[in-house]
């Protein structure tokens, strides 16, 4: 096991002691030839319900689809659980001497309860005039186990994207369907291709050149 790796382990720890119980940690492993178990060390997975040995989550699939030079720590954004709660969370990219990507380093607050008592408190001091319009294009990104689960998140969000039924999409909808979930790393995902061809009612090689109609 690498040094960088057992550090990163005692940050880890250390800070979930600091924080407490509402904070959880995980690291993946992106070297690992194996990428449905991923996740390599993680403290406070009943946060998120995730463990030791669970899959990637959709910003490890970015992350190994793009440019390692290209990517930058993402900071202070929001995340929800299945369960529908809240988390602050921050990704942090830990590279190697050749500037690769070795480990994703996360951080996921719990601040549901937190929420609740702000909203309670608003509520008491807001004004007719002053309510906020809502701003429907920040929703929390949701938090997946497994690569099956994260591949129909994905599939989702493109379908939402395209915003109509598959049976009434034209050959566009479809191409901006296909590219979507390739940027998003969608078939680094075992046997996705057949998955998404089949969904969309297209043969493997009609998906590959959707694929490419984006390059």
């Amino acid at each position: 096991m690498s040094q960088k790796l057992e550090l990163l382990k005692q940050i880890a720890h250390g800070l979930a002691v600091q924080f407490g119980s509402s904070c959880e940690i995980v690291i993946h492993d992106l070297r690992k030839k194996e990428l449905e178990s991923s996740i390599v060390y993680i403290e406070n997975g009943h946060i998120s319900n995730r463990k030791l040995g669970d899959g990637p989550s959709s910003v490890v699939l970015e992350t190994l689809s793009r440019d390692p030079s290209q990517i930058q720590d993402r900071l202070s954004y929001l995340t929800k659980t299945d369960d529908g709660r809240i988390l602050k969370s921050s990704t942090m990219y830990i590279r190697d001497e050749d500037n690769t990507i070795a480990y994703i380093f996360s951080l996921n607050y719990d601040i549901t309860a937190l929420l609740t008592i702000e909203t309670a408190i608003q509520s008491l001091i807001s004004t007719d005039t002053e309510k906020e319009q809502e701003n429907e294009n920040n929703q929390p990104q949701k938090i997946t186990h497994n690569v099956n689960e994260l591949l129909d998140t994905l599939i989702e969000q493109a379908l939402s994207l395209v915003g109509k039924p598959v049976a009434l999409m034209n050959k566009d909808d479809k191409v901006a369907v296909v590219q979507y979930l390739n940027n998003a790393g969608a078939f680094l995902i075992t046997k996705s291709g057949d998955k998404i061809a089949s969904l969309l009612g297209i043969s493997k090689f009609t998906l590959y050149s959707y694929m490419d109609a984006g390059k």
